[in-house]
């Protein structure tokens, strides 16, 4: 027996082909809206990815900055034209770097002007830190001082940013 919404060789005849066609295109639209946060294995905060984040009292800084503002190791004073290292690690406390919960990079800049970038992939349980070494130009620091910049991007809980002025005679 055939079923009435078949033609004979059990092909959908076009009509309902056309119908079921367009309904499947409104539910996927729909549920696509209805998911528009996404699905993540971790929760995620999504006002974290709205701007740069910052410790707001570096002296009182909460779990969450301890573990994700950038902490810059530099000399307070540096001549230029010579070489020096600045250390870039992602928080004061261990910081994981599991597939669900890593730090994509670490950056340093003086000011605006780029310095150094590492990319980090999600392997194993580490400290994630970054240790450049820079030479700082004369005409980089006209006024003696300079601000070096450190960002790092947590899959997670979005950019962050610290800074760190130094003398530069």
């Amino acid at each position: 027996m055939l079923d009435h919404n078949y033609e004979a060789g059990g092909n959908m005849d076009r009509r309902e082909f056309l119908v079921s066609a367009v309904a499947g295109t409104i539910a996927a639209g729909l549920a696509a809206t209805a998911s528009a946060d996404g699905f993540y294995p971790q929760p995620v905060d999504q006002s974290l990815f709205k701007n740069v984040n910052r410790a707001k009292d570096p002296n009182k800084k909460t779990p969450l900055e301890m573990s994700h503002a950038p902490l810059i190791k530099a000399p307070a004073s540096v001549k230029a034209g010579e070489p020096f290292e600045v250390t870039v690690q992602v928080g004061e406390k261990m910081h994981g770097m599991a597939e669900v919960h890593w730090i994509e990079y670490i950056s340093l800049s003086f000011g605006n002007a780029p310095a150094g970038k590492l990319a980090l992939e999600p392997k194993g349980y580490m400290l994630p830190h970054a240790t450049f070494l820079v030479t700082v130009p004369k005409e980089a620091a006209p006024k003696g001082m300079l601000t070096l910049v450190a960002e790092q991007r947590c899959n997670l809980h979005g950019l962050w940013e610290s800074t760190l002025d130094i003398k530069v005679v």
